[in-house]
Parts: C-alpha cells; sequence; structure tokens
C-alpha cells in the first residue's frame, strides 16, 4: 500500500500557492493539507496538522523562511522542508541547509525538477536544484554547512558586495566608482572582510568566492 505524503506549502503570492497545490494534489503519492500565505502561518499550520512535506518560500512576510525553517525542524524535526526560491546565492542556500531544510529548488526549475526534490526529500536524501550545481559545492556533513553559512553570514552587506566585486577583478578605485563611496571606505571594508573570512590577498578572495558562488553570473 502507497504511503501518502502529506504536504504543506507556505508561498506568499496567492497564484502561485494555488498553482502549486494543484500540481502537487494531481500526483499519485502527495496530498496538500494546508496552504500558509506567510512564515507565521506556515509553523502554526505544521504545529497543527504535522504533515510529513513543507514546500516553502524564503522571502515571505511576518516571518522570513529561514527563522520558519528553524521554528518548524526545533518543534518536529521528522518534517522534512523543501525550499522553493528565486534565491540563487550560496549564502541563501547554506543558511536554508543550516536551519534544517532537506532540499532547495529554483522557481525557475522545470515542474519535473520540483517532483523529484519531493521524492528524494521524502526518501531522507537531500535535493540541490540543477542549476546549482558546479555553482554551489554543498558540503556532504550538515556542521560543514552551518560552519561555511556563519562565514558569509559575518559579512555585512556592503561587504559581501564588494566581495563580488573584488571576485570580478575589480580594483579598489573602480569599487570606489561603482558604489560612489571614498577609496578609503573600500580600503577599510576590505581589510574588514578578509580578516573576518581569514584572507590575506586578493587572489585568495577571489579563489573563496569563486568556491562558494558568491561572484555575479548574467
Amino acid at each position: 500500500m502507497r504511503s501518502i505524503k502529506r504536504v504543506i506549502i507556505g508561498e506568499d503570492h496567492t497564484i502561485l500557492r494555488q498553482g502549486l497545490s494543484a500540481l502537487i494534489s494531481a500526483l499519485p503519492d502527495y496530498q496538500v493539507v494546508d496552504e500558509a500565505q506567510d512564515g507565521l502561518e506556515t509553523v502554526k499550520a505544521v504545529d497543527e496538522l504535522t504533515p510529513d512535506l513543507v514546500l516553502m518560500d524564503l522571502s515571505m512576510p511576518k516571518l522570513s523562511g529561514i527563522k520558519a525553517i528553524q521554528e518548524i525542524k526545533a518543534r518536529h524535526p521528522q518534517t522534512k522542508i523543501v525550499v522553493l526560491t528565486v534565491h540563487d546565492e550560496e549564502e541563501y542556500v547554506l543558511a536554508a541547509y543550516s536551519a534544517g531544510a532537506e532540499g532547495y529548488v529554483l522557481k525557475n526549475a522545470p515542474k519535473d525538477e520540483l517532483v523529484e526534490a519531493l521524492a528524494e526529500v521524502s526518501n531522507g536524501k537531500r535535493f540541490l536544484s540543477s542549476a546549482l550545481h558546479g555553482k554551489i559545492s554543498l558540503p556532504s556533513n550538515t556542521m560543514d554547512v552551518k560552519e561555511r553559512s556563519l562565514s558569509l553570514n559575518r559579512l555585512t552587506p556592503r561587504e559581501l558586495q564588494i566581495l563580488r566585486l573584488i571576485a570580478e577583478g575589480h580594483t579598489s578605485k573602480e569599487i570606489a566608482n561603482i558604489l560612489s563611496i571614498s577609496f578609503k571606505t573600500v580600503g577599510s571594508h576590505r581589510t574588514n572582510l578578509m580578516k573576518k573570512l581569514g584572507l590575506h590577498s586578493a587572489s585568495e578572495v577571489t579563489a573563496y568566492a569563486g568556491k562558494r558562488g558568491v561572484i555575479e553570473r548574467d
């Protein structure tokens, strides 16, 4: 006898949420038991219904997706979570896995990839969107995921922006012009980010950024 997986969908865009509900409900092994339009509603629904799976966005009102994942996993560690998001930067991916998600799918992925993600995660595996393969190297060890997530999370938004520009080959003078800040300010941010990441040269910054997928891509 087939085991039907009970699913909750957390997504703040109504049309997308309803479309996902229709898609998943049409699959033979899944049943959508509730829909939520923000992070708080998603956590509350999981508390009430204890589903097998949660499919959720990261950018949601009232409670962010990352915080919602943490809350859900703290209370219901057996519930599997698949993230469906537009964010393809490594800091988001690592933050999601660090919080407890088992799957990460981009919203521009084909339908079959989402179905595959649900199946893989249901079977106790992790899943990473195919578009991120080669761009992001996901550690097999959960502690390594958390460590790498923390290293990028140490950076301020401006430091992360400068890290990307350094990795793309821009000089400090060029970065100052691009961001409309002083050369001295760029130098200060550059020193701070290198200290936080334990890096000592522009080449090390470039290598670090390349490995972690923080270089902006077209």
